[in-house]
């Protein structure tokens, strides 16, 4: 089932030492430097607009999976755009982090600002993170206040994904191998107001590709 909840889009997952996020008063010593270049001239080279298509949901509800399916589907209509997914950040830029709620928020507040620069640059940005709570996705649309972003709950039964369990870390969970996992021992705040509501347990990859391609023309994004 694809459930639509459109509403007005505003334009707008073991412990670290160290997270690095601490508030700091170093952004009062530099100042922002703007490109001449903008981002109606990137639009305009890139022959489409840009936005965010932010998927949340439990692990093996189907975020990857269609994440990667719609950029292969974007770039057969030669439109840019590129996938921020969770573990792939977390290989690099991110593996500093581990579970705990404040390395979460960390996660998230991170990977939201590479998305506005992804943005800002003229692609369609796909970002594919659980991002269980409620109150960082929120950070991350205002971040994007002058910005179009789309929160897309990718709905699926915890019992489902667990069936599914692609990389086994269910089972690792159940068993105690892996602690602060999302649904299991940690929690996961559904959406409160998605743009956007997939259900996989119902639908093909391909109608959710297809759904979330209808949501953007529709939009106007491409």
């Amino acid at each position: 089932m694809v459930q639509a909840t459109v509403h007005n889009v505003i334009k707008k997952e073991g412990e670290s030492e160290e997270v690095g996020n601490q508030p700091t008063d170093h952004t009062q010593q530099i100042v922002w430097q703007t490109s001449t270049v903008t981002q109606q001239e990137r639009f305009g080279l890139n022959g489409h607009k840009s936005c965010v298509l932010w998927l949340t949901g439990l692990s093996g509800s189907g975020k990857s999976t269609i994440a990667f399916a719609v950029e292969r589907a974007l770039l057969a209509q030669k439109i840019r755009s590129y996938v921020l997914d969770g573990d792939n950040i977390r290989h690099g830029l991110n593996k500093n982090l581990g579970f705990s709620k404040e390395d979460r928020q960390e996660n998230i507040r991170r990977v939201a600002e590479v998305a506005k620069l992804f943005v800002d640059a003229g692609l369609m940005t796909i970002v594919s993170f659980i991002s269980p709570y409620e109150e960082d996705r929120q950070m991350a649309r205002m971040l994007f206040a002058d910005q179009v972003f789309y929160e897309i709950y990718i709905k699926c039964p915890l019992e489902v994904c667990e069936q599914r369990d692609p990389k086994g870390l269910y089972k690792k969970a159940r068993t105690g191998e892996i602690s602060q996992f999302t649904g299991i021992s940690a929690p996961y705040e559904p959406p409160v107001n998605p743009d956007f509501i997939l259900e996989t347990a119902h639908c093909s990859i391909e109608e959710a590709v297809e759904a979330i391609l209808v949501l953007v023309k529709k939009q106007g994004e491409i």
